[in-house]
């Protein structure tokens, strides 16, 4: 993915326009933050990251986040298998299927406890990029 591409997805997200509105949004006052909390962690520790199994191989890739509508993280979409993209199937899994751990040097992780295997087999998704949602492979 290109940097442009990427720095839009995160700007996106940020803005919190990663899911479409139904009804008109209420204005509120924009309040601009002086610093942020220490405790935030950012979308580039998950997205276009590997995840891996207990065993520490990668078993997948992290595609998308989804949010609901306040902003909150409900899913990872997850790539598994494939090669470059190619044959690559796509899973959604709940945001806290995945945890953080620390790697040597400090260097953060994500782990899910399953395998390759089932990932595999689970229910598949395709982007719809009319509608801009995740639906039911076919």
């Amino acid at each position: 993915m290109s940097k442009l591409r990427y720095s839009a997805l995160c700007m996106v997200l940020a803005m919190g326009v990663a899911v479409p509105q139904l009804a008109p949004a209420q204005t509120q006052p924009t309040t601009f933050m002086p610093i942020v909390s220490g405790d935030t962690i950012t979308i580039t520790h998950w997205y276009k990251k590997k995840v891996y199994n207990q065993s520490n191989q990668p078993i997948a890739e992290i595609d998308d986040v989804l949010t609901n509508r306040q902003g909150q993280i409900e899913f990872f979409i997850l790539g598994v298998g494939g090669f470059l993209g190619i044959g690559e199937k796509h899973v959604a899994v709940l945001f806290n299927a995945i945890q953080f751990n620390t790697r040597e040097n400090d260097k953060w992780s994500l782990v899910i406890n399953t395998t390759a295997d089932a990932l595999k087999a689970a229910p598949g998704l395709t982007y719809d990029r009319e509608k801009a949602v995740w639906v039911p492979a076919k």
